[in-house]
């Protein structure tokens, strides 16, 4: 048993139906299909889900301890869950960041392991790929980052930002009063990109808050 017959389950349990599930997940109704048929839900669908329907993460993900495996007495006596070491979160590209947000889990083709205590901090999170030099102080070319939309940058901290020209770049985040900095963290040298008040817009695609160099990639 897994997702699909915890999902079914707990559409029986509740006496809901597949729509209303979506609508409390934030998901479209044929996400909630897919997860019937084997795809892995988001962990803010999940999340969204556990808050509004008293349930836990293990009876929607777990094999073994899931809400049908517990529904129909499968689960052995003096047991105990296995808590993951790690989630997963989608993999995306920045132009398919700039070009809009994502909103079904049809449209993931790949996913980072990520670890699910980071993932529960950041359920909105997602990963990207590194591409580029300017910020290989701290984090090198190839690695994986995981970018929380929701999180707004702090000066220092290392943002993704969409500049005018719809061109995302990674850099340490400074704001002052009048200007705005965005500072590579490189062996090599690159300019400081400022922008004034005057200047087109700067927009926030999220916070960096947790990367994976490609060495440690399994």
């Amino acid at each position: 048993m897994g997702v699909p017959e915890n999902i079914d389950a707990l559409l029986v349990k509740f006496d809901i139906t597949q729509e209303t599930l979506a609508r409390i997940a934030g998901v479209a109704p044929s996400s909630v299909s897919g997860w019937r048929n084997g795809a892995v839900p988001r962990m803010s669908a999940i999340t969204k889900i556990c808050d509004a329907l008293g349930v836990t993460r293990d009876d929607i993900m777990s094999d073994q301890f899931g809400l049908a495996a517990r529904e129909h007495g499968h689960i052995p006596a003096g047991a105990m869950p296995v808590v993951p070491s790690s989630a997963t979160v989608p993999l995306l590209t920045l132009g398919r960041v700039h070009a809009g947000s994502l909103t079904d889990e049809e449209e993931i083709e790949h996913r980072v392991e990520v670890p699910v205590s980071i993932c529960a901090a950041h359920p909105r999170a997602f990963a990207l790929e590194v591409e580029g030099n300017c910020m290989d102080r701290v984090i090198p070319e190839g690695s994986h980052v995981l970018v929380d939309p929701d999180r707004q940058p702090a000066n220092g901290s290392i943002a993704v930002v969409e500049t005018e020209d719809y061109r995302a770049v990674m850099r340490r985040w400074y704001r002052g009063s009048t200007k705005l900095m965005l500072s590579a963290d490189s062996f090599e040298d690159y300019e400081d990109m400022i922008f004034g008040m005057d200047d087109g817009p700067v927009r926030v695609i999220g916070t960096v808050v947790w990367f994976q160099a490609a060495g440690e990639m399994g």
